[in-house]
């Protein structure tokens, strides 16, 4: 008996042992941190057309309660007080016109109702008039491209690429706190001015949305779509592609950061003064180790994605590189591939993407690096003979 006592209590130990832990991470889930970190809200608005449709979010999210409870009481009640238990029995008419009419002109009253802000809000959504400065953005896979047509900064262009480490993706290391949220350079912007968006994508269909504006809006191969946002707030806001649109959609995020009219004139005055830091000498003469140096970075930008770091590539989408036919065959086929794709495959075209410099260093790695040691050299001016064919 001593014995089934013990054993007794000993179990029911060890039940209120295992309970409390899970007692326990049921309080933690629903406390007040676990529910701020899930942000089901939409994110604040810091435009004033974001702000009218947050509003206008909140005002349908009453209403859709209202129908919801009365429908839903209506129908409870009706299924408790005129149930068959207590001698109910079904009616056996097939229609009424009051009720009918009812339930067909009070619905249509309120999306009358509804028609009119939220129409209002769409019409200034769309006017894109009198902007300040023009950006257009440009979907790759899986990137954005942005170049400023007006303004301050105009003739400024360059590539926003997700900066998140490959071993927080591949869970080699903690994730950071804006993971793959994370851009290499950022959409730049003055605070308080009418930005205009103009949307095209290079290769599928991306979608370029930021939350807290309320912008989103597709960016079409072969179109050109509009639209703008005016900040109120400086500050870093973030969003993603939208639009499915291959392999890594989901490493595609857009940033842009909101500045100052003063940080905003020094940022520019720092970008053109890198654009002609770097403005290529047609006539210069790369060394093999120096270029190589170049490659990996564009590499790691631009092909990594598909082709993989160690060059092994995601068969049969993504073909190896490392002993591949095109990266060590004929240079001339090697270089046109990457200025101009390949139709009907993944190999995107990067003629409009990368220089010439650019693409004379990302073949010349891929024609050395892993077990392609061909030790060739490829100048831009070979890059550049082939672009204009």
């Amino acid at each position: 008996m001593a014995r089934n006592s013990n054993s007794n209590r000993d179990s029911n130990c060890l039940r209120r042992g295992s309970t409390g832990p899970f007692i326990a991470g049921l309080l933690a889930l629903f406390s007040g941190a676990a529910n701020a970190a899930w942000e089901l809200n939409l994110q604040e608005p810091v435009t004033a057309v974001a702000r009218r449709v947050y509003e206008l979010h909140n005002l349908l999210l009453w209403v859709i309660v209202v129908i919801f409870v009365g429908v839903f009481a209506v129908v409870a009640y009706s299924l408790f007080y005129h149930r068959k238990s207590r001698g109910h029995k079904a009616a056996d008419f097939h229609d009424n016109t009051t009720v009918e009419l009812a339930w067909t002109i009070v619905p249509a009253l309120i999306l009358v109702a509804i028609a009119f802000p939220a129409t209002s809000a769409l019409v200034d959504m769309r006017d894109t008039s009198e902007p300040d400065l023009t950006v257009k953005v440009t979907g790759y896979q899986w990137k954005w491209g942005y170049e400023y047509l007006t303004g301050d900064a105009a003739g400024v262009k360059y590539m926003s690429v997700l900066s998140t480490p490959r071993e927080q993706i591949e869970n080699k290391a903690p994730k950071g706190e804006h993971y793959l949220l994370e851009v290499d350079r950022p959409l730049v912007v003055p605070v308080g001015k009418k930005v205009r968006i103009l949307t095209t994508a290079n290769d599928v269909i991306h979608n370029w949305a930021v939350p807290a504006f309320a912008v989103k809006t597709d960016a079409v191969p072969g179109f050109l779509r509009d639209t703008w946002f005016r900040a109120e707030k400086e500050g870093t806001y973030r969003g993603q592609c939208s639009e499915l649109c291959g392999k890594d959609h989901g490493f595609m995020p857009v940033v842009v950061e909101v500045v100052s009219e003063e940080k905003y004139a020094a940022w520019v005055g720092e970008q053109k003064q890198q654009l002609a830091a770097v403005a290529e000498d047609p006539n210069k003469v790369w060394a093999l180790d120096e270029q190589l140096a170049l490659g990996e970075k564009v590499y790691a930008t631009n092909c990594a994605a598909c082709h993989q770091a160690n060059g092994a590539g995601l068969p049969p989408a993504f073909p190896a590189l490392d002993g591949s036919k095109i990266a060590t065959g004929p240079r001339e086929a090697h270089i046109e591939m990457v200025l101009k794709g390949k139709a009907g495959t993944a190999m995107a075209a990067f003629g409009e993407q990368l220089s010439d410099t650019d693409i004379a260093a990302v073949v010349a790695y891929e024609r050395n690096a892993w077990n392609n040691k061909l030790g060739e050299v490829i100048q831009p001016a070979e890059v550049k003979a082939l672009r204009g064919k």
